[in-house]
C-alpha cells in the first residue's frame, strides 16, 4: 500500500468522528410522551409479553435484524494474530458492509480470549441479543470447533465466514470458470495452496458439488497432505490422500483448478506452465496473490483468472455471500444456516453473473461492458440484485 493511501485510511477511520459505526434510533425521544413509551414505565409492557413469550422479542427488540460479529483477532486479514482490540476496524468494517449491502444491524465484539471453551460460553451467554452469529478472523483448528459447538447449542444462526463465505463464492466462480472452460468439476483435479480454514471449507463444500476426494490435493506449509504424514490434524486428516506428489510444484503438473488461500508469490510461472489446458487460477491471497496477475497470463493464454482484489477482473469478495445469507436466513428465522442455504447461495450467485448488467452497475464499476466471459465470472459488488436474489434464494431454501 503507498504511503498517501496508508494515510488516507488512517483519516477516514479517524475523522470526522472516528471508527465506521454508530446506534442510531428508531422511534421518536422528542417528547415526554415518547420518554415514557421507550423507557418506563413503558418498556415494562413489553418485557412481560417476551417474558411469557420469548418469541415475542422478534416483535418488539431489534433481534430479528441484529447480528453479532465476534472475533478473538487471532487471524485478522493477512496480518495474523494481532489481538482482539486491533481486529475492531475490521469488525467494524464487516458491520458496514452488512448494513450497506442487506440492511443488517450489527454489534461488533472483541473478546480478548484464545480458549476455544471460554469463547464459545461468552458468545452462548449473549446470543439472546441477537438474531444471529458472525464468527471472524479466529484461527484454525479452533475456528472449527468453535462453530461446530455454537452451531450444536444455539437455535440462531451460526456463521464462520472466513470458512464458508469463501467457501461460497469460490464455488459460484469457479463453477462458471469451469463452465466456459468446457470442464467439469467431477473430472478436474485441483490443488488448494492453504489448510486452514477458508482452504479446508472450501474443498469440503466443492466435494458436495461434485468434486472427487482423490483429485484434491490440499497443501499446507509442510506440503502435500497425503496418507503417510504423521502431523495433520483430524481437519487436515481427512484430505490425506494416497500420493507420490510432495511439493506444490509436484502437484500443479497436470492439474486444472488451483485455488489459492495462503499467502503473496508463492506460485511461478513454471509451475503454471506445467498445468493441465485451460487451467482455472483462483489467486486470492490478500493483497499480494499467490502469483500476480500480468506474470500469470504471461505464462498461460489460456487461463481464467481471479483474485481477491478489487483492481483486477474476478474478485472474489465475501461480501458477495455474507450479507445475504444472513438477510435469507434472518427472514426466514432460520435457526441454522443448513449446507442446502450455502448451495442455494452458491447458485443463485453463479446464475447472477450470466444475466444482463445494468448501466448503473457499468457506471459504478467504471466499465462499458461486462458480459458473462472469463473476465467476468462472477457478479460486481455493487450489483444491487444481488440483494434480493440471493437472499430469497437463501430464504426458500431455509423455509
Amino acid at each position: 500500500m503507498n504511503k498517501n493511501l496508508k494515510q488516507a485510511a488512517l483519516d477516514y477511520h479517524q475523522h470526522p468522528v472516528a471508527g465506521k459505526t454508530s446506534v442510531a434510533l428508531t422511534k421518536p425521544t422528542a417528547t415526554q410522551y415518547d420518554l415514557s413509551l421507550a423507557y418506563t414505565p413503558g418498556v415494562a409492557e413489553p418485557v412481560k409479553e417476551i417474558a411469557k413469550n420469548p418469541d415475542d422479542a422478534y416483535r418488539y427488540t431489534n433481534k430479528g435484524n441484529l447480528v453479532a460479529v465476534i472475533t478473538n483477532g487471532t487471524a485478522v486479514l493477512g496480518l495474523g494474530n494481532v489481538g482482539a482490540l486491533a481486529g475492531k476496524p475490521v469488525m467494524e468494517g464487516k458491520a458496514a458492509l452488512f448494513k450497506r449491502f442487506a440492511d443488517i444491524d450489527v454489534f461488533d465484539i472483541e473478546i480478548d480470549c484464545e480458549d476455544p471453551e471460554k469463547i464459545i460460553e461468552t458468545v452462548i451467554h449473549i446470543a439472546p441479543s441477537f438474531g444471529g452469529i458472525n464468527l471472524e478472523d479466529i484461527k484454525a483448528p479452533e475456528c472449527f470447533v468453535i462453530e461446530q459447538t455454537l452451531k450444536a447449542r444455539l437455535n440462531i444462526p451460526v456463521f464462520h465466514d472466513d470458512q464458508h463465505g469463501t467457501a461460497i463464492v469460490i464455488a459460484a466462480g469457479l463453477l462458471n470458470a469451469l463452465e466456459l472452460q468446457g470442464k467439469t468439476l467431477a473430472n478436474s483435479h485441483i490443488v488448494c495452496l492453504g489448510a486452514g480454514a477458508a482452504g479446508i471449507a472450501t474443498m469440503k463444500l466443492l466435494l458436495k458439488l461434485g468434486a472427487q476426494r482423490d483429485h484434491i490435493y490440499l497443501i499446507d506449509r509442510n506440503g502435500v497432505i497425503h496418507l503417510g504424514r504423521d502431523d495433520l490434524n483430524s481437519y487436515k486428516q481427512e484430505f490425506a490422500i494416497k500420493t507420490e506428489k510432495r511439493t506444490l510444484a509436484d502437484a500443479m503438473q497436470n492439474a486444472d483448478i488451483f485455488i489459492g488461500v495462503s499467502g503473496p508469490d508463492l506460485v511461478s510461472t513454471a509451475m503454471l506452465k506445467t498445468m493441465a489446458a485451460k487451467p482455472i487460477i483462483f489467486a486470492l491471497s490478500n493483497p499480494v496473490p499467490e502469483i500476480m496477475p500480468n506474470l500469470a497470463l504471461e505464462a498461460r493464454s489460456d487461463l481464467i483468472l481471479a483474485t481477491g482484489r478489487s483492481d483486477y477482473p474476478n474478485q472474489v469478495n465475501n461480501a458477495l455471500c455474507f450479507p445475504y445469507i444472513f438477510r435469507g436466513a434472518l427472514d426466514a428465522r432460520a435457526t441454522a444456516i443448513t449446507t442446502k442455504m450455502e448451495l442455494a447461495a452458491v447458485e443463485a450467485i453463479r446464475s447472477l453473473a450470466k444475466l444482463p448488467v445494468p448501466a448503473e452497475v457499468l457506471a459504478a464499476s467504471h466499465e462499458t461492458v461486462l458480459a458473462f466471459g472469463p473476465g467476468y465470472i462472477l457478479p460486481k459488488l455493487i450489483d444491487p440484485r444481488l440483494k434480493k436474489i440471493v437472499s430469497e434464494a437463501v430464504m426458500k431454501a431455509a423455509k
